[in-house]
């Protein structure tokens, strides 16, 4: 049976589609492409065309080695493409951040989620979402980017991952955040036998349906060590692929590269 989920003003059936933009010199995939403010909004808006859902946009490279840029950096790429998003008006936003002060200035212009890659480590990203009634999405990382695929270790990544996602959630709702989806951050901090565990695992991690999981493999060295493809670019297929099959087992969203590819396999199965 085909679940119906919810994220703020946000509600669906099955899998919905969150389109990337990503508004930085130097993603692991598109880096620069969207770099400029115009570029970034043109993206966004044929995202929306194609069929996402929402979109996610991020000023900031989290990618395995990756180097934080200051809060003011992070602004300063994401402010004008956010402002012309929420002008439109017909766009769900998410806003891509680890930073409660941005995050509170992207919600201020229009956004209407966080997605926090460091899993509201920060107490700040909790009273920020509190305060602005905005739903989360916390995700699970080992370490932080520059550092964190240089030795990841786990005892039983599904309990560590799941038990951890489950606590953040609770002390979210508990303080005031509206609602919650969680997402076990697939390639951070990760091996390849950990990230396949945690996707054979979407139920355990979604706390068997008291969560909304969002599934990320978009694009990602996943798919270089499974299926050899080299360029992330040439990932598109086995992204879909994968996204599929962690819909099928439970995936309340999947984030993408192809919107086009990823809402023709998901809304069209066959």
């Amino acid at each position: 049976m085909t679940r119906s989920w919810s994220l703020g003003s946000l509600q669906w059936r099955g899998c919905a589609v969150m389109g990337i933009v990503n508004v930085t010199p130097d993603s692991f995939s598109d880096g620069g492409r969207f770099e400029h403010a115009d570029a970034a909004y043109t993206h966004a808006r044929r995202l929306v065309a194609e069929g996402a859902d929402l979109v996610d946009i991020g000023g900031e490279s989290t990618r395995p080695g990756a180097a934080p840029v200051t809060e003011d950096e992070e602004w300063r790429r994401i402010a004008p493409v956010l402002e012309r998003l929420a002008a439109d008006g017909d766009v769900i936003i998410s806003v891509d951040t680890r930073r409660a002060l941005v995050a509170e200035r992207a919600l201020a212009v229009g956004a209407h989620l966080v997605n926090d890659v460091s899993g509201l480590r920060d107490p700040a990203m909790v009273e920020v979402c509190a305060e602005a009634g905005a739903p989360v999405v916390i995700m699970h990382m080992q370490g932080e980017p520059a550092t964190m695929q240089a030795n990841p270790r786990y005892d039983d990544v599904v309990a560590e991952v799941s038990q951890w996602l489950h606590r953040q959630a609770a002390l979210a709702i508990e303080a005031g955040v509206p609602s919650v989806m969680v997402d076990p951050g697939i390639g951070f901090g990760k091996r390849l036998e950990h990230n396949l565990a945690l996707l054979n695992a979407i139920d355990v991690l979604g706390d068997h349906g008291r969560w909304p999981v969002l599934v990320g493999v978009s694009r990602k060295r996943l798919l270089r060590d499974l299926f050899g493809i080299d360029r992330p670019e040439d990932r598109d297929a086995a992204s879909v692929e994968l996204h599929v099959q962690a819909a099928a087992t439970g995936a309340a969203m999947v984030r993408v590269h192809d919107v086009a590819g990823h809402v023709a396999a998901l809304h069209h199965p066959g």
